[in-house]
């Protein structure tokens, strides 16, 4: 986990709330889409103590159930590891809460920054987020996010603080990932669409262009996920039965081939940090103009200066990782209705997308 120092940082109230991790994108994280918020050593007299017990006596305007609810999540570790409410804390165990963003340092300022909302009602608020929009406020990046839109738009409700946790976005998709979040507007909103992104119950589906086409043209991806041993600004795959890393899946399926590139879809199973690009990139296939994994060369097709030009002009029409979450369907929180939204490809994808196919169409690729 992150190493903090301190037990409740001076920019926190102290209340918990849940936070899933539904990091196909993140950058600046544990490795395991989770960040530390609050970390207690208990003392070497410590009698032994239920860790719900431990941490209420602790974190302020945190109930006793809000604290079982995020252990049930997985937002409770000892020693690194995730645990039960009833997990008793011993001598110099170190608990932790890990949530799914950085922790805010600053107060989030109201700026009127355009938002796509797909759709909202008193609950909760689903947004199809551009390319470029960072999500989350933090290591260098204190304005112009979606959280930065978010309390714009919320400017008036007095029912809505962007800068309590117990509030605001259930999941994350990276910087120049665009697609569909969902936002919840109170707390027992942000706790029940938690548990259905915990317990895997979410339909989430992404759309990629890949270097070369898959084969066989649908499959199962399943290996480990975690912070590359070489380059901490990378995640790699680990073997599924290896200590490193956590446990991840992708189905992906062949939408349509385009000679040297493919137009996929992706289903998460897992949602770990980076995790289609990586799982596609272990099997041979980079996404598209992503430049930290390597997508961004020229990885197939001919080495003619023509064809070269014509690579370069789609990156410039599409010029960031080519994914994008198409669909989000989850349980309504309130009413028990089943929801289901899609959004349409952007136009920087759908523009790469078509000179593909007229590039396919006017040559034997």
């Amino acid at each position: 986990m992150i190493d903090t120092e301190h037990s409740i940082p001076p920019q926190d109230d102290g209340s918990l709330a849940q936070y899933m991790p539904d990091n196909e994108e993140a950058d600046t994280d544990d490795g395991n889409g989770l960040y530390e918020h609050f970390r207690f050593v208990a003392d070497k007299g410590q009698t032994l103590l239920r860790v719900d017990k431990f941490l209420v006596a602790r974190l302020e305007k945190s109930s006793r159930n809000r604290v079982q609810q995020a252990a049930d999540a997985g937002c409770i570790l000892v020693n690194g590891t995730p645990v039960k409410s009833s997990y008793r804390v011993k001598p110099l165990d170190v608990v932790s809460v890990v949530m799914d963003r950085p922790r805010y340092e600053l107060e989030i300022i109201a700026e009127d920054i355009p938002l796509d909302i797909v759709y909202e009602d008193d609950t909760l608020l689903v947004v199809n987020k551009p390319a470029g929009l960072v999500v989350h406020p933090g290591h260098g990046n204190y304005s112009g996010t979606l959280v930065n839109a978010l309390a714009w738009h919320f400017r008036n409700d007095t029912g809505y603080d962007v800068n309590d946790p117990r509030l605001g976005l259930v999941h994350r998709i990276d910087k120049d990932t665009s697609g569909l979040l969902v936002v919840a507007k109170t707390p027992d909103a942000k706790t029940d669409l938690g548990k259905q992104f915990f317990n895997k119950t979410t339909k989430r589906e992404y759309v990629a262009v890949v270097w070369g086409i898959p084969d066989p043209p649908q499959g199962r991806i399943e290996g480990n996920i975690g912070r590359s041993l070489n380059d901490r600004l990378q995640m790699a795959v680990f073997p599924t039965d290896s200590m490193l890393g956590k446990h991840a899946v992708t189905h992906y399926e062949v939408l349509e081939p385009l000679g040297h590139v493919a137009v996929v879809r992706c289903r998460l199973e897992t949602g770990r940090t980076h995790q289609i690009r990586v799982h596609m990139k272990h099997i041979g296939h980079p996404l598209l103009n992503d430049s930290r994994y390597g997508g961004d060369e020229i990885l197939r097709g001919t080495r003619s200066a023509k064809y070269n030009q014509f690579v370069k002009n789609c990156f410039s029409i599409c010029p960031r990782q080519a994914l994008h979450a198409r669909t989000l369907g989850f349980v309504h929180p309130k009413t028990g209705q089943e929801m289901f939204f899609s959004a349409d490809i952007p136009d920087d994808m759908t523009a790469m997308i078509e000179k593909w196919r007229i590039y396919c169409a006017s040559r034997d690729v």
